[in-house]
């Protein structure tokens, strides 16, 4: 009897994981997102997966924990039989001066983005190292590549998502496992939220293509790293920002 494939989406109840734990799901998927705090938010993710014909399961868990990561990569295996796919995708932001940033608002955005980045990859791996086949997906920024003032915090997790992202696609291409990653632009999401309209509309313009992004753009091409389409790209950064760094 043949089986769905499956994916792991850490913050797949909102924004751009909602958008990829769905499209996956259209796809074929089963499913596993976890949450923090968006409970509700999670439940219906896993409500319109099944709604899909696939099998979804929700995690609360704050993917600075490696002992919850470990536990969930073991309740996925046993639930749906392998882990095809990995999706590094929570993360959280933080705008100010670099002056002004506290080593202890420093170390929460390094160690959920860059660190939770770790921890998944870390404890998914060996059940991809068995099967001698899988896809990790992480998601940085586009910041991540040049950097964004008033952004440093967050500039330097998403650079390290990306010399993580290469050095491990290295390590791991002789095991049949992809290693890549996701650099979306500026993507309307609510880590918009504090930016004005008129804001919004300077970085529109900014933009070559004219518009900003939306979290079914980045979902697309999650999916197509996923799948067997993409199956000779390992190691990449792909900048999904219309134009804004070339």
């Amino acid at each position: 009897m043949s089986r769905n494939k499956s994916a792991i989406i850490t913050g797949g109840s909102r924004g751009i994981g909602r958008a990829i734990s769905l499209e996956l799901a259209k796809s074929g998927y089963d499913i596993a997102i976890t949450y923090n705090n968006s409970a509700e938010k999670a439940e219906e993710v896993t409500a319109e997966a099944e709604n899909l014909g696939v099998r979804a399961l929700s995690f609360k868990a704050d993917v600075k924990e490696h002992g919850s990561a470990v536990n969930i990569a073991e309740k996925v295996s046993d639930e749906f039989g392998k882990i095809d796919v990995l999706i590094n995708n929570a993360a959280i932001s933080l705008s100010g001066l670099f002056t002004d940033c506290t080593p202890k608002q420093w170390s929460e955005v390094i160690t959920t983005n860059l660190t939770g980045c770790y921890n998944y990859c870390h404890t998914v791996l060996p059940y991809m190292l068995k099967e001698h086949s899988g896809s990790i997906i992480n998601i940085s920024s586009m910041w991540g590549q040049v950097g964004a003032s008033c952004e440093v915090a967050y500039s330097a997790s998403k650079a390290g998502i990306i010399g993580l992202t290469k050095a491990l696609a290295k390590e791991v291409s002789l095991s049949g496992i992809r290693v890549n990653a996701i650099a979306p632009g500026v993507i309307r999401t609510d880590m918009l939220s504090e930016y004005s309209e008129q804001e919004l509309d300077a970085l529109r313009e900014e933009t070559p293509l004219n518009r900003l992004g939306n979290t079914q753009d980045i979902a697309d091409c999650a999916v197509f790293l996923a799948g067997d389409k993409s199956s000779f790209i390992t190691g990449q950064i792909i900048g999904v920002n219309g134009g804004f760094v070339i």
